[in-house]
């Protein structure tokens, strides 16, 4: 009796694993109290089973200095995944999940600057998603074109 026991907690374990490691991924989020659609990017971020600290600051501009962001990629939110993936703007989770598995040479963070109708917190009824490119950047500030996506979707 007791080794059917032992086997069917081993299967509870393995069946919740993917449920509990997506848990453990922490996501720091530094926004300005005035941008609506931070909160609806930082809903989905939970949805999909980050552990968000949602911080509401002043200026998010100190956070995106001491991340790195290059200029050119700003948007409206700065985070930080895993306690070393930055984030700025609408990235979707999709996208966060595969760098972080990924562990792509020298790149520091993921960027979709200028908001795109569709991204996670920037849907908008009756419009479709645009199509855009998830950015990577590295610490020197150089960065590329990563994934091109339709909302939370690859292509």
């Amino acid at each position: 009796m007791m080794p059917r026991r032992i086997l069917a907690i081993a299967a509870l374990s393995l069946a919740a694993a993917p449920a509990l490691a997506q848990a453990r991924e922490r996501a720091e989020v530094w926004r300005d109290p005035q941008c609506g659609c931070c909160g609806g990017w930082v809903e989905h971020l939970r949805g999909e089973g980050f552990a968000v600290t949602d911080r509401v600051v002043s200026s998010v501009a100190p956070f995106r200095r001491m991340l790195g962001t290059p200029a050119d990629l700003l948007s409206c939110h700065a985070a930080r995944i895993a306690g070393w993936l930055a984030i700025e703007g609408h990235v979707p989770a999709l996208a966060i999940r595969r760098a972080l598995d990924a562990r792509l040479p020298g790149v520091v963070g993921l960027a979709v600057p200028a908001m795109p109708v569709g991204t996670p917190g920037m849907e908008v009824p009756g419009q479709p998603p645009e199509i855009y490119e998830v950015i990577a950047w590295r610490a020197d500030g150089s960065h590329f074109a990563w994934l091109r996506m339709r909302g939370s979707r690859l292509l």
